[in-house]
Order: structure tokens, then C-alpha cells, then sequence
């Protein structure tokens, strides 16, 4: 017998004992029980099983005859192979079963198995709750060692997918740890002794262990018997399986290097009474328990009076009895209520619970016979189902006791810490819980601030992943022949970030934003357009003010000295369209200003172009006409007919309208429109007019440009007029001017983007119309305003 185990035969007796001094549960009703230990024999099993069926002295199942006792029910077995081999009995006798040990109900048949109960959480909540337990911890890189036989492989194919659903992976999967017996696990010993310290060397941090006592044991060898350079830093994941046990001649074996291991195990409470009933044990209690006398001397290796000391025992001397229970280490035995121990303890209070129900509820019915008196109460095993289904109380740990449909306890897990100490004993520490009927989120907690871990990470959370996670600003990529959780780090591209750590890809940034220098965050994009608000902006703007203001002056000048013969041959008509169109052109540069909109996107393009239009042609006009006025001069020439204003007003409307024309077209086919530019620049979204139509766009330019070449011609073929009334070569000027800042205009516009493309064309209406002004009135401007004398007749009419 395991000693550790002890303590489920010693609950049995105080539950018992706590329930038939309790007189409020089954009165007048006195429980007793019957103990078979099968020592892991399926044989002992079915004999065990089989004799609590049969009378006191024979066996013969089923067979109601001689002394027998009253089975009401059974409980056990411990592991889940002992259940099945005790149900598939007790099943046909429709005995209720309750066991307090593993339990897979994926192997289970219901039907088969009908009469079952299960008083610890279905197994596979355990494995999802290893899952979740890796996760919380961001464990992401694992080694696996697992029972070599059934179990061991059905953890596997249920484990293994769940980690790598959840982005775990394994460095290692050792399927060599075997529940067998001591002989068996010494040749297992020197078979893996060579290749052990290879796993431990692995830079997985975190070993998950599917075993029951003969595993721990098997390790706790191979961990001694390895030699390594440096001391053993992992921490133990292990099951509900797993004890810290030990028997009489290993009770010195080597359990520190699992200082610090964290356990599923399963959920214990203990009930007010039970340590003071542990140290009231004593080993006078022979008569009453028939293991007492085994167990005494096994723990405390010592003989118990009248007891025949077998060889291999190595019991040198007497027990006094006066040992304490308190004082054997924890892998012998605990004294606190372990999981399984709380599971007989329930297990127990189950049934006496049913049975005060079915008591209670048949007591109403039971009919009177002869005499007086009341029908005797002989309860039917298969009547105590019904009510053990819908049992439900509270224990006197003050949890409550129920099954669901499946008969399953309505329970979870306890997530434990194990603390070893020097002088080989260990204390249990419950950290945290794992409750799988709770809602999302919420199924695992954990006091992480108060576990204990191996001390070679100096209480600092430890960290097992294949490699170091990629930080924000990378992207992972897979290694070639890796498992999934390796990977390579590489950084994300431009226009594209990571912010969180460990992305397998890279996302791009929403329109609006850009990402920055670190590729870890999205950034807004600044609005960029130019406005009255900056200094570029302002300065423009002052600019075509200045030059309208001087604009406006030079044509007050003109108005106030009208009457002039200088300005009176120069057209005043002309001079005065010209003048306008140039100050509308100053202005026109202020819509490139200022936030787009869908009234300046029109605007802009087609006010300039038809203006400066008119400008031109007013400039074509003027010199037009002082080519025909002089040709007219000449005798018998035709054309004087073509003298007068009514020329110069054809011109200047006719080649106008032609402007007006096309801005139209282009205004009522494709117009203009405010748009945003993302991409140009990777932090800045422009507000821009799109063109809509490019082709008419530079239609509009091409046909100033032609108005513009058209007056170079004809103030070339004019260059041999007299001076005096001779503007050509100030208009030649103009011109070249014109087409100097134009030409350059169209590849520099190209080229730029954004609010630099904006000031490029304002600083080009800007030179273009002060072109024009400067070099066709400045000369007239001095003569009227610093040299009056020279504004007569006379000196108009001079000659060279």
C-alpha cells in the first residue's frame, strides 16, 4: 500500500463516523463500511468486487441466503482502469458506483456505464486548463513527457492539437515514462539515463508531465543519476495524476528539483474536524482498521506488538506509539485534505444525502401492518438513483455537492505550487483555481504574485519560448523545418507596422495615418495645404496685393492724366482693359490660397486664364494697332479702313471668347473638383483641385501661350517704328518675360507636389503679370511722374 494513500481509508472512517453522529442526516440509521485494497491487480478487482456482492462467508454473488450485509453503494477506484473493471459489474446489478479517481468520459459508454458517478471534473477540462495555464504564463515552447501506454497516448491526441491551436509548440515529446512497476522502472533507468541530460540541456524552460507516483519516481532518479554543469532551472507542469509519494524504502528520494512546480490537481476543501481527527490516529485502532498495523510500520519503520516482522522490511525496533502523524514528510504522508481525499469525503455525504432524501420520501408512504405497526424499510439499490441525481447540498467545508446531467460533479481544479524543503518534505501552496463551468475569461485565475518558482530564476516569472519574440516594429517568419514557434524577425516595411509583439504579419496603416520611424504605431497624417496662416502663404498673398495696389495706382495715374498726349497715343481703351485684366490677374492668385473647395476649384484655373487672356489680347491689340496705324500711313494703302477702336475691340473680344470657350468646355465636361492626395507624401495628405481634365488644363496654357507668341510677332515686325510711339520692344520684353516664367513653369509643376506645386503657379501668374505691367508701363510711368515736360506733342511726334 502507498502510505500517502492512507489518508483516503482514514477520511472514509471520519466521514462515516461524522455522518452517524450528525442527527439531523439518516436517524435511527447507523453506516457502516467495507475496505478492499486491489493492489493495481485487475483480478483483485473483480474478486473484490464480486465478494461485496456475496454473503458474509461464501462466495457466491447475488446469493441471498446466510448473513450478508446491506451494500447501498460503492465507492472507487482511484484510477480510471480500476473503475471501469469495478462498473462493469456493479453496472449489471444497477449498484450505484461513485468514483473519486480519474475519469475519461470520451471512453466512456453511458449506457454501459449507467450507474456511475463521477465525483472529481471530467479529464479533459483538466487539459484545456494545462492550456490555459501555459498561456496565461505566455509559455509558448514546451517539452512533453507522457505515459507510455493508453492514457499517455490519449493526453497526446488531445493535447498536442489544443497547444498548437493556441500557438504552442513542443520541443520534445517523451513517451518514455511508463506506470509500471519498481523492476521495470530500473531498467527503464539506465536505458534513458544517456539521453536524459540532452532534455534537460533543452533551452525549453517548462516540462509538462503526464504521470502518476512510478513517473515522479522514475524522474526523480534520472535527475539525480544526470550530471550537468550547472543546476537544473525548469519548472514542472504536471497533472492531477502526479504525487510527491513515496514508499517506505524511497522515502529519501531526491524531490528538489521540483521546487517550484505548478500542478493541476484536483479541488479540495478541508472540513472542520479532519486535521484533529488525523492526530487522534493511533495504532490501537487495529481492531477497527485492518491497514493501521501495515501502514504504522511501514512509515515509522518500527514492529507493532504481536506483529510478525517480515524479512525486507528492515524494522530494527519497537513502535512506541507515541509516533505522530505530524511529524512524517510530506511525500509519506500530508496532513492536509489532499484532492482525492475530499472527493471520498463528498463522495460519502453524497450517499448518506440520498439516502435521508428516499428515507423522508418513502416514510410518507410506507403502509401499517398487524399489529400496529410500520411496514420495515428495505430500500432497493436501483431506487437510490434517482435521488443521488438530483442531490444537491452543502458540505461542512461549505461548498455544495451536486451532478450535472452526465453525472459528472459540478467541480474544478485547484492550481497548486509545490514548495520543497531540504529535509525532503514539501508544502502545497493553491495559487490559483480552474473552474470550468464559469464564463469565458474567467475558467482560470491565478495569484501570480505568490507562486514560488525554481530557484534558479531568482523569483523572476520564467520564460520558454523557441526564440526571443519578435518587438513591435517586426514581423515573424517561419524557419525553414522549425516548428511554428520559431521564427525569424524581420522588420515591416515602409507604410506598414507591427504594434503588438510576436505578429506574423505586418498590416498597413489606414489611409489617413503613415507609419512612423519605428514601424510600431500609425500616425495621423497632417492636412496640408497652402493657407493664410503660414508665412509662405502670407507672403504671396502680400505679394499680389502689393502688385494690385500698384496695379490700381498706375491706373490712377493713367485716369488722372488722360489727357495727355502721352497717354492718349497709347489707346486709353486698351491701356485701361490691360490694366484691369492685370489687376484681376493679381488678384486671381489669392484662390490658389486657402483651403479647396468646389466654388475656388472652378475658379481658380479658368478666372486666371481668361483674365490674363484678355491681358494678352489687350497687349495684341496695342501693338496691332500701331503696326496698322503706321502701314496706313503709307499712300494709297488699304488700311485705313481698318483704323479705329473697332479693331482693337474685335481682337481683344474675339481672341477672349475664344479662352471663354474653352474654359467652358472644360467646365461642363470634366471641371475641377477638391481632392486629397494620400501618396505623394507618406505623412501628409494634400488638399488639392483636381484638374479633372489635364488636356484642357493645358489647352487653357497652350492658347495663352499662343496669344503671347502671336504679340512677340507682331511687336517684332513693329521694332522699326519711330521711338516715340514705338512699345514693341517694352512689349517683346513683356513677352519674353511671359514665356521665360511659363516655359519653366510647366516642368517645374510636374515635377512638384502638394503646396509647392500651388506656389510654383501663383509665383508664376505673379512674374508674369508683373512682367507685363513693369516693362510696358514703367517707361511711360516715369515720363508722366518724373519727366512732365517730356508728356507734350512735340516730343511725341519726335522722330529719331
Amino acid at each position: 500500500m502507498m502510505p500517502k494513500n492512507y489518508q483516503h481509508i482514514l477520511t472514509l472512517l471520519f466521514v462515516v463516523k461524522e455522518i452517524n453522529e450528525n442527527p439531523t442526516i439518516l436517524p435511527n440509521v447507523t453506516l457502516g463500511l467495507h475496505i478492499f485494497d486491489n493492489n493495481n491487480s485487475p483480478q483483485k478487482t473483480f474478486h473484490g468486487t464480486m465478494g461485496l456482492l456475496s454473503t458474509k462467508h461464501k462466495f457466491v454473488p447475488n446469493y441471498k441466503c446466510d448473513a450478508q450485509n446491506n451494500l447501498i453503494t460503492v465507492i472507487g477506484g482511484l484510477v480510471y482502469e480500476t473503475s471501469i473493471n469495478m462498473a462493469t459489474i456493479l453496472n449489471a446489478f444497477k449498484i450505484p458506483q461513485l468514483t473519486y479517481g480519474s475519469f475519461v468520459s470520451g471512453m466512456s459508454d453511458k449506457t454501459l456505464l449507467s450507474c456511475l458517478y463521477q465525483m472529481v471534473p471530467n479529464e479533459s477540462h483538466q487539459y484545456t486548463g494545462i492550456v490555459r495555464l501555459l498561456l496565461h504564463f505566455k509559455w509558448t515552447w514546451v517539452g512533453l513527457f507522457a505515459l507510455d501506454d493508453e492514457n499517455g497516448e490519449r493526453f497526446l491526441q488531445e493535447v498536442v492539437p489544443m497547444l498548437s491551436q493556441n500557438g504552442i509548440c513542443f520541443a520534445f515529446i517523451e513517451r518514455t515514462l511508463t506506470n509500471t512497476f519498481y523492476t521495470e522502472i530500473l531498467i527503464l533507468f539506465f536505458i534513458y539515463l544517456k539521453r536524459f541530460p540532452a532534455l534537460l540541456k533543452n533551452k525549453a524552460n517548462v516540462f509538462v508531465v503526464y504521470g502518476a507516483f512510478p513517473s515522479m519516481f522514475l524522474l526523480s532518479w534520472l535527475l539525480r543519476g544526470s550530471v550537468l554543469d550547472s543546476p537544473i532551472g525548469k519548472v514542472w507542469v504536471v497533472t492531477a495524476h502526479w504525487d510527491f509519494s513515496s514508499t517506505t524504502s524511497e522515502k529519501y528520494h531526491n524531490i528538489q528539483p521540483f521546487h517550484g512546480a505548478v500542478s493541476i490537481t484536483v479541488h479540495s476543501r478541508e472540513p472542520l474536524g479532519f486535521r484533529k481527527f488525523l492526530q487522534s490516529v493511533h495504532p490501537s485502532w487495529i481492531k477497527e482498521d485492518g491497514f493501521i498495523r501495515d501502514f504504522w510500520e511501514q512509515t515509522f519503520s518500527c514492529s507493532l506488538k504481536n506483529s510478525s516482522v517480515r524479512e525486507g522490511k528492515n524494522i530494527k525496533e519497537g513502535c512506541t506509539e507515541e509516533e505522530k502523524l505530524e511529524n512524517l514528510p510530506g511525500p509519506l504522508f500530508e496532513m492536509g485534505m489532499t484532492g482525492h481525499s475530499y472527493s471520498v469525503y463528498n463522495a460519502a455525504h453524497a450517499i448518506a444525502h440520498a439516502l435521508h432524501v428516499m428515507y423522508e420520501t418513502r416514510l410518507k408512504h410506507r403502509t401499517w401492518v398487524a399489529r400496529g405497526k410500520l411496514e420495515p424499510w428495505n430500500p432497493q439499490l436501483w431506487q437510490l438513483h434517482s435521488f443521488l441525481r438530483t442531490i444537491s447540498f452543502n458540505n461542512s467545508a461549505g461548498e455544495r455537492v451536486r451532478f450535472d446531467e452526465n453525472r459528472e460533479i459540478f467541480a474544478g481544479f485547484d492550481v497548486t505550487n509545490w514548495k520543497t524543503f531540504s529535509n525532503k518534505s514539501f508544502f502545497r501552496i493553491r495559487v490559483g483555481s480552474l473552474d470550468p463551468h464559469a464564463l469565458a475569461g474567467k475558467k482560470l485565475t491565478i495569484q501570480d504574485e505568490i507562486i514560488v518558482w525554481p530557484r534558479t530564476f531568482n523569483q523572476v516569472l520564467p520564460i520558454s519560448v523557441c526564440n526571443d519574440k519578435c518587438h513591435p516594429g517586426y514581423s515573424r517568419i517561419k524557419k525553414e523545418g522549425e516548428p511554428f514557434c520559431c521564427y525569424d524577425c524581420i522588420p515591416c516595411p515602409e507604410g506598414k507596422i507591427s504594434d503588438q509583439s510576436d505578429m506574423n504579419t505586418c498590416i498597413i496603416c489606414p489611409e489617413k495615418c503613415y507609419a512612423n520611424s519605428d514601424h510600431d504605431q500609425c500616425l495621423s497624417k497632417v492636412i496640408s495645404y497652402l493657407s493664410y496662416d503660414e508665412p509662405l502663404g502670407i507672403s504671396l498673398a502680400l505679394s499680389a496685393s502689393c502688385f494690385a495696389l500698384t496695379t490700381v495706382l498706375v491706373l490712377g495715374t493713367f485716369i488722372k492724366h488722360q489727357e495727355t498726349p502721352l497717354v492718349k497715343a497709347n489707346n486709353r481703351s486698351l491701356t485701361y482693359v490691360l490694366l484691369t485684366s492685370l489687376f484681376l490677374c493679381f488678384l486671381s492668385s489669392l484662390l490658389f490660397i486657402g483651403q479647396p473647395d468646389k466654388v475656388t476649384c472652378l475658379l481658380r484655373q479658368t478666372t486666371f486664364g481668361i483674365v490674363f487672356s484678355v491681358a494678352l489680347s489687350s497687349v495684341l491689340a496695342k501693338t496691332a494697332t500701331v503696326v496698322l496705324a503706321f502701314m496706313a500711313t503709307k499712300p494709297g494703302s488699304k488700311m485705313r479702313k481698318w483704323i479705329g477702336k473697332r479693331i482693337a475691340n474685335s481682337i481683344v473680344l474675339s481672341f477672349s471668347f475664344i479662352q471663354i470657350g474653352i474654359c467652358t468646355l472644360w467646365l461642363t465636361t470634366s471641371p475641377p473638383f477638391p481632392d486629397m492626395d494620400m501618396h505623394s507624401f507618406h505623412d501628409q495628405i494634400i488638399l488639392e483641385c483636381n484638374e479633372g481634365s489635364v488636356t484642357l488644363f493645358y489647352c487653357l496654357l497652350g492658347y495663352m501661350g499662343f496669344l503671347a507668341v502671336s504679340s512677340f510677332i507682331v511687336a517684332f515686325f513693329a521694332r522699326k517704328l519711330p521711338d516715340s510711339f514705338n512699345e514693341a520692344k517694352f512689349i517683346t520684353f513683356s513677352m519674353l518675360v511671359f514665356c521665360s516664367v511659363w516655359l519653366s513653369f510647366i516642368p517645374t509643376y510636374q515635377s512638384t507636389k502638394g503646396k509647392s506645386m500651388v506656389v510654383v503657379e501663383i509665383f508664376s501668374i505673379l512674374s508674369s503679370s508683373a512682367g507685363l505691367l513693369g516693362c510696358i508701363f514703367s517707361p511711360k510711368c516715369y515720363i508722366i511722374m518724373m519727366r512732365p515736360k517730356m508728356n507734350n506733342k512735340r516730343s511725341i511726334m519726335r522722330k529719331n
